[in-house]
């Protein structure tokens, strides 16, 4: 730790000008070490001889009895003896025990009043977790995007010279269902991006009734190409919940989508809204092909698939799923999803209900169903 003559002048008792600046000298040292104490990243201080003087809190716990911190102690010894040489040394160090954490280690020399080197230490855990997301989010976007527009261009070269009324029928139906591919991309995109900004949603009362209803019949001709029955049960009276009439409608319907998408044809998809205490409970249920365990924590993720092949013949895009994890989360719930590989499966979005005002109560109804 800095001692009082560390920054001081040397003087004589308070009340003479050697005094004052005594005093003056050990207000900035308290200060320096409150500033410094409040910095989020480490920062160790070293003599000539390379021997600690001073670390700030950030410090003291990145280097209290963790596994891996002799690495850590090791690399900022490192740095600070080649700051001591004159040199300005800035190295990444990954540990990967107890937990897995990337470290920037930079160094540089100081001058008076203590002559030595300055070693800083910073957690680039997060920011390196963030640049692999938009690394990767970058590459599945032109990814997808890829795809479509390669077949357009390859529909439009076949579809050139043609003189067969029938080939040229089926190729450009064949077009318009890429150009929908396209656009919906496009949209969930678009989607996405809003939700995730919008971490405030406006309070209106959305009935549940109602946006529950837009989005299963938005779903509707969809399901019905694919020869599968969205099954609504009564849907309760008289709640709401409070948020963004349009996000809740896009949350439900990908929900729907993604329930009909890996239902077999013939089979039936349940949509099931049921309030438990404060939380309004939408259940989507299918008896389709389920989700492997292994599999169940990653749906959520950005164009993270189950099953590629199936997805590309349905027209999948793969946001589906995370924008109703950021709808959840926008309106102060979470969504959760129980599967069994070959037997179905059940998402669950809970969100805050709020009763209507001048609601009468439904006969029969439980005092659960009412705040």
């Amino acid at each position: 730790m800095w001692s009082r003559t560390d920054l001081r002048a040397h003087g004589g008792p308070a009340g003479t000008p050697d005094g004052d600046a005594e005093l003056a000298a050990d207000d900035l040292s308290t200060r320096l070490r409150s500033a410094l104490d409040g910095i989020e990243q480490a920062i160790v201080i070293c003599d000539v001889a390379g021997r600690a003087v001073y670390q700030n809190q950030a410090a003291g716990r990145l280097l209290s009895g963790r596994s891996g911190d002799a690495l850590v102690v090791q690399a900022v010894a490192d740095a600070t003896r080649e700051a001591l040489a004159g040199a300005r040394p800035e190295r990444p160090l990954h540990l990967i025990s107890p937990v897995r954490r990337s470290l920037s280690i930079r160094a540089f020399p100081t001058g008076e009043p203590i002559d030595g080197a300055v070693a800083v230490v910073e957690d680039i855990s997060e920011r390196l977790r963030l640049e692999a997301v938009r690394r990767d989010f970058v590459a599945n976007v032109s990814h997808e995007l890829k795809t479509p527009i390669g077949a357009l261009a390859l529909l439009a070269e076949t579809i050139d010279g043609e003189t067969d009324p029938d080939v040229v029928g089926r190729l450009v139906r064949r077009m318009g269902g890429e150009a929908d591919r396209l656009s919906r991309i496009i949209d969930d995109l678009l989607d996405l991006s809003r939700i995730e900004a919008n971490e405030a949603p406006s309070g209106a009362l959305i009935p549940v009734a109602e946006f529950i209803s837009e989005a299963v019949a938005s779903r509707q001709e969809m399901a019905e190409g694919l020869d599968v029955t969205v099954d609504v049960v009564a849907l309760p009276t008289g709640l709401a919940v409070a948020g963004d009439r349009r996000d809740l409608v896009s949350a439900v319907a990908n929900l729907v989508e993604n329930a009909v998408k890996y239902s077999e044809a013939g089979g039936t998809v349940t949509v099931e809204a049921t309030r438990q205490g404060p939380l309004l409970t939408i259940a989507v249920s299918d008896r389709g092909v389920g989700i492997p365990a292994r599999d169940l924590e990653r749906i959520f993720e950005r164009f993270y698939r189950v099953d590629r092949a199936r997805s590309r013949a349905t027209g999948g895009t793969g946001l589906g799923l995370s924008i109703v994890r950021h709808v959840a989360a926008n309106h102060g719930g979470s969504v959760r999803v129980t599967s069994v590989e070959g037997e179905g499966s059940v998402f669950a979005l809970d969100l805050p209900a709020v009763s209507l005002p001048d609601t009468p109560p439904r006969e029969g109804a439980s005092d659960d169903d009412h705040d």
